[in-house]
């Protein structure tokens, strides 16, 4: 059956915003089921606090609602614009916005979960601590959001910007590779930070009085987790704006897209594992006021070992995107 570049558009913008949707579900779901759980776990331990737990888990279910929004946004925008049939490109730009934004909500959706279950139980513990549980949580939970908005980002920009006279060929693989990058390289930056922003929110309840510093603890690993999103981030705009010659070769496409996927991927792990150190730091900074220095000091040289790993993900991509 032949289609024509109308008939494909169509059918790429039905595919982009189904995938945008489907995998933007996932991780806001189990934030929010996370939250739930701990919430009940709360009521139990404190059933007279059974109204103030339910507004704290419905405050965290709302933030890590957030990620999701953003992907239905971008599904409606794929479902219901009139998209140009001026290029080829099209066709690869709606599939890579909506994997770009569904892939993007995972991890804040997640990681959003971490904060708002730990206030729950807090809450439970340190009645009088609710406020400052309450703004640490909003805080922690905001940031988890951050990579997800790169991705949004990234998804409107593939969506508004002209490539009408750019070659089909390798552009093709610069776009999905574009959108592989930051929605891959969301996943473990909001992960990560939502571990930091849990032990921010357990720190307080067990010591409320402890609060400036572990906000601030909080907020300084959870910089060093989003980084690597921003890596990916980075990678993105370059393979979006960088004009390729056209070459029906399959060799450049194939490094436009493996710098993607390199990208995306490669920022995973370090995320997650810089979120790791951050809550541990976090938590014991709570408990050990006294050793705020060295704790940190040794978060932020263990993030750093992590981080290379993610260094040596961009410094491939670059290298797929300038030198091959």
């Amino acid at each position: 059956m032949d289609f024509d570049l109308q008939s494909w558009i169509t059918i790429a913008a039905f595919a982009g915003g189904g995938l945008c949707m489907g995998l933007g579900a996932i991780g806001a779901a189990i934030g929010e089921g996370f939250t739930a759980s701990q919430a009940s776990t709360a009521i139990s331990r404190n059933p007279s606090l059974s109204g103030d737990i339910l507004k704290s888990m419905l405050m965290g279910q709302a933030i890590a609602e957030s990620a999701s929004i953003f992907a239905l946004v971008v599904a409606m925008l794929l479902l219901f614009s009139n998209f140009s049939a001026d290029t080829w490109l099209m066709v690869y730009v709606l599939i890579s916005s909506g994997l770009c934004m569904g892939f993007g909500a995972i991890g804040a959706g997640v990681g959003a979960g971490f904060p708002a279950g730990a206030a729950c139980k807090g809450l439970a513990h340190q009645p009088a601590a609710g406020s400052r549980l309450t703004t640490n949580m909003l805080i922690g939970s905001a940031v988890c959001q951050t990579p997800a908005i790169f991705a949004l980002v990234t998804a409107f920009i593939l969506l508004f910007t002209d490539f009408t006279g750019r070659p089909v060929s390798p552009t093709w693989a610069a776009i999905i590779g574009a959108g592989l990058a930051s929605g891959l390289g969301a996943i473990g930056a909001g992960i990560g930070s939502g571990l930091a922003a849990e032990s921010g929110c357990e720190g307080i309840a067990r010591q409320p009085e402890a609060v400036s510093p572990v906000t601030n603890v909080m907020l300084l690993g959870q910089a060093v987790t989003q980084t690597t999103a921003i890596y990916g981030l980075l990678v993105s705009f370059i393979l979006i704006f960088k004009i390729v010659p056209a070459t029906e070769a399959l060799a450049p496409a194939m490094a436009l897209l493996g710098a993607g996927i390199c990208m995306g991927l490669g920022a995973i792990g370090p995320g997650i594992g810089e979120g790791l150190t951050a809550r541990d730091a976090v938590r014991w900074i709570a408990r050990k006021e006294k050793a705020i220095a060295d704790i940190t000091r040794v978060m932020l040289v263990g993030q750093a070992v992590s981080e290379s790993t993610g260094i040596y993900a961009l410094v491939v991509a670059l290298v797929l995107i300038f030198v091959v």
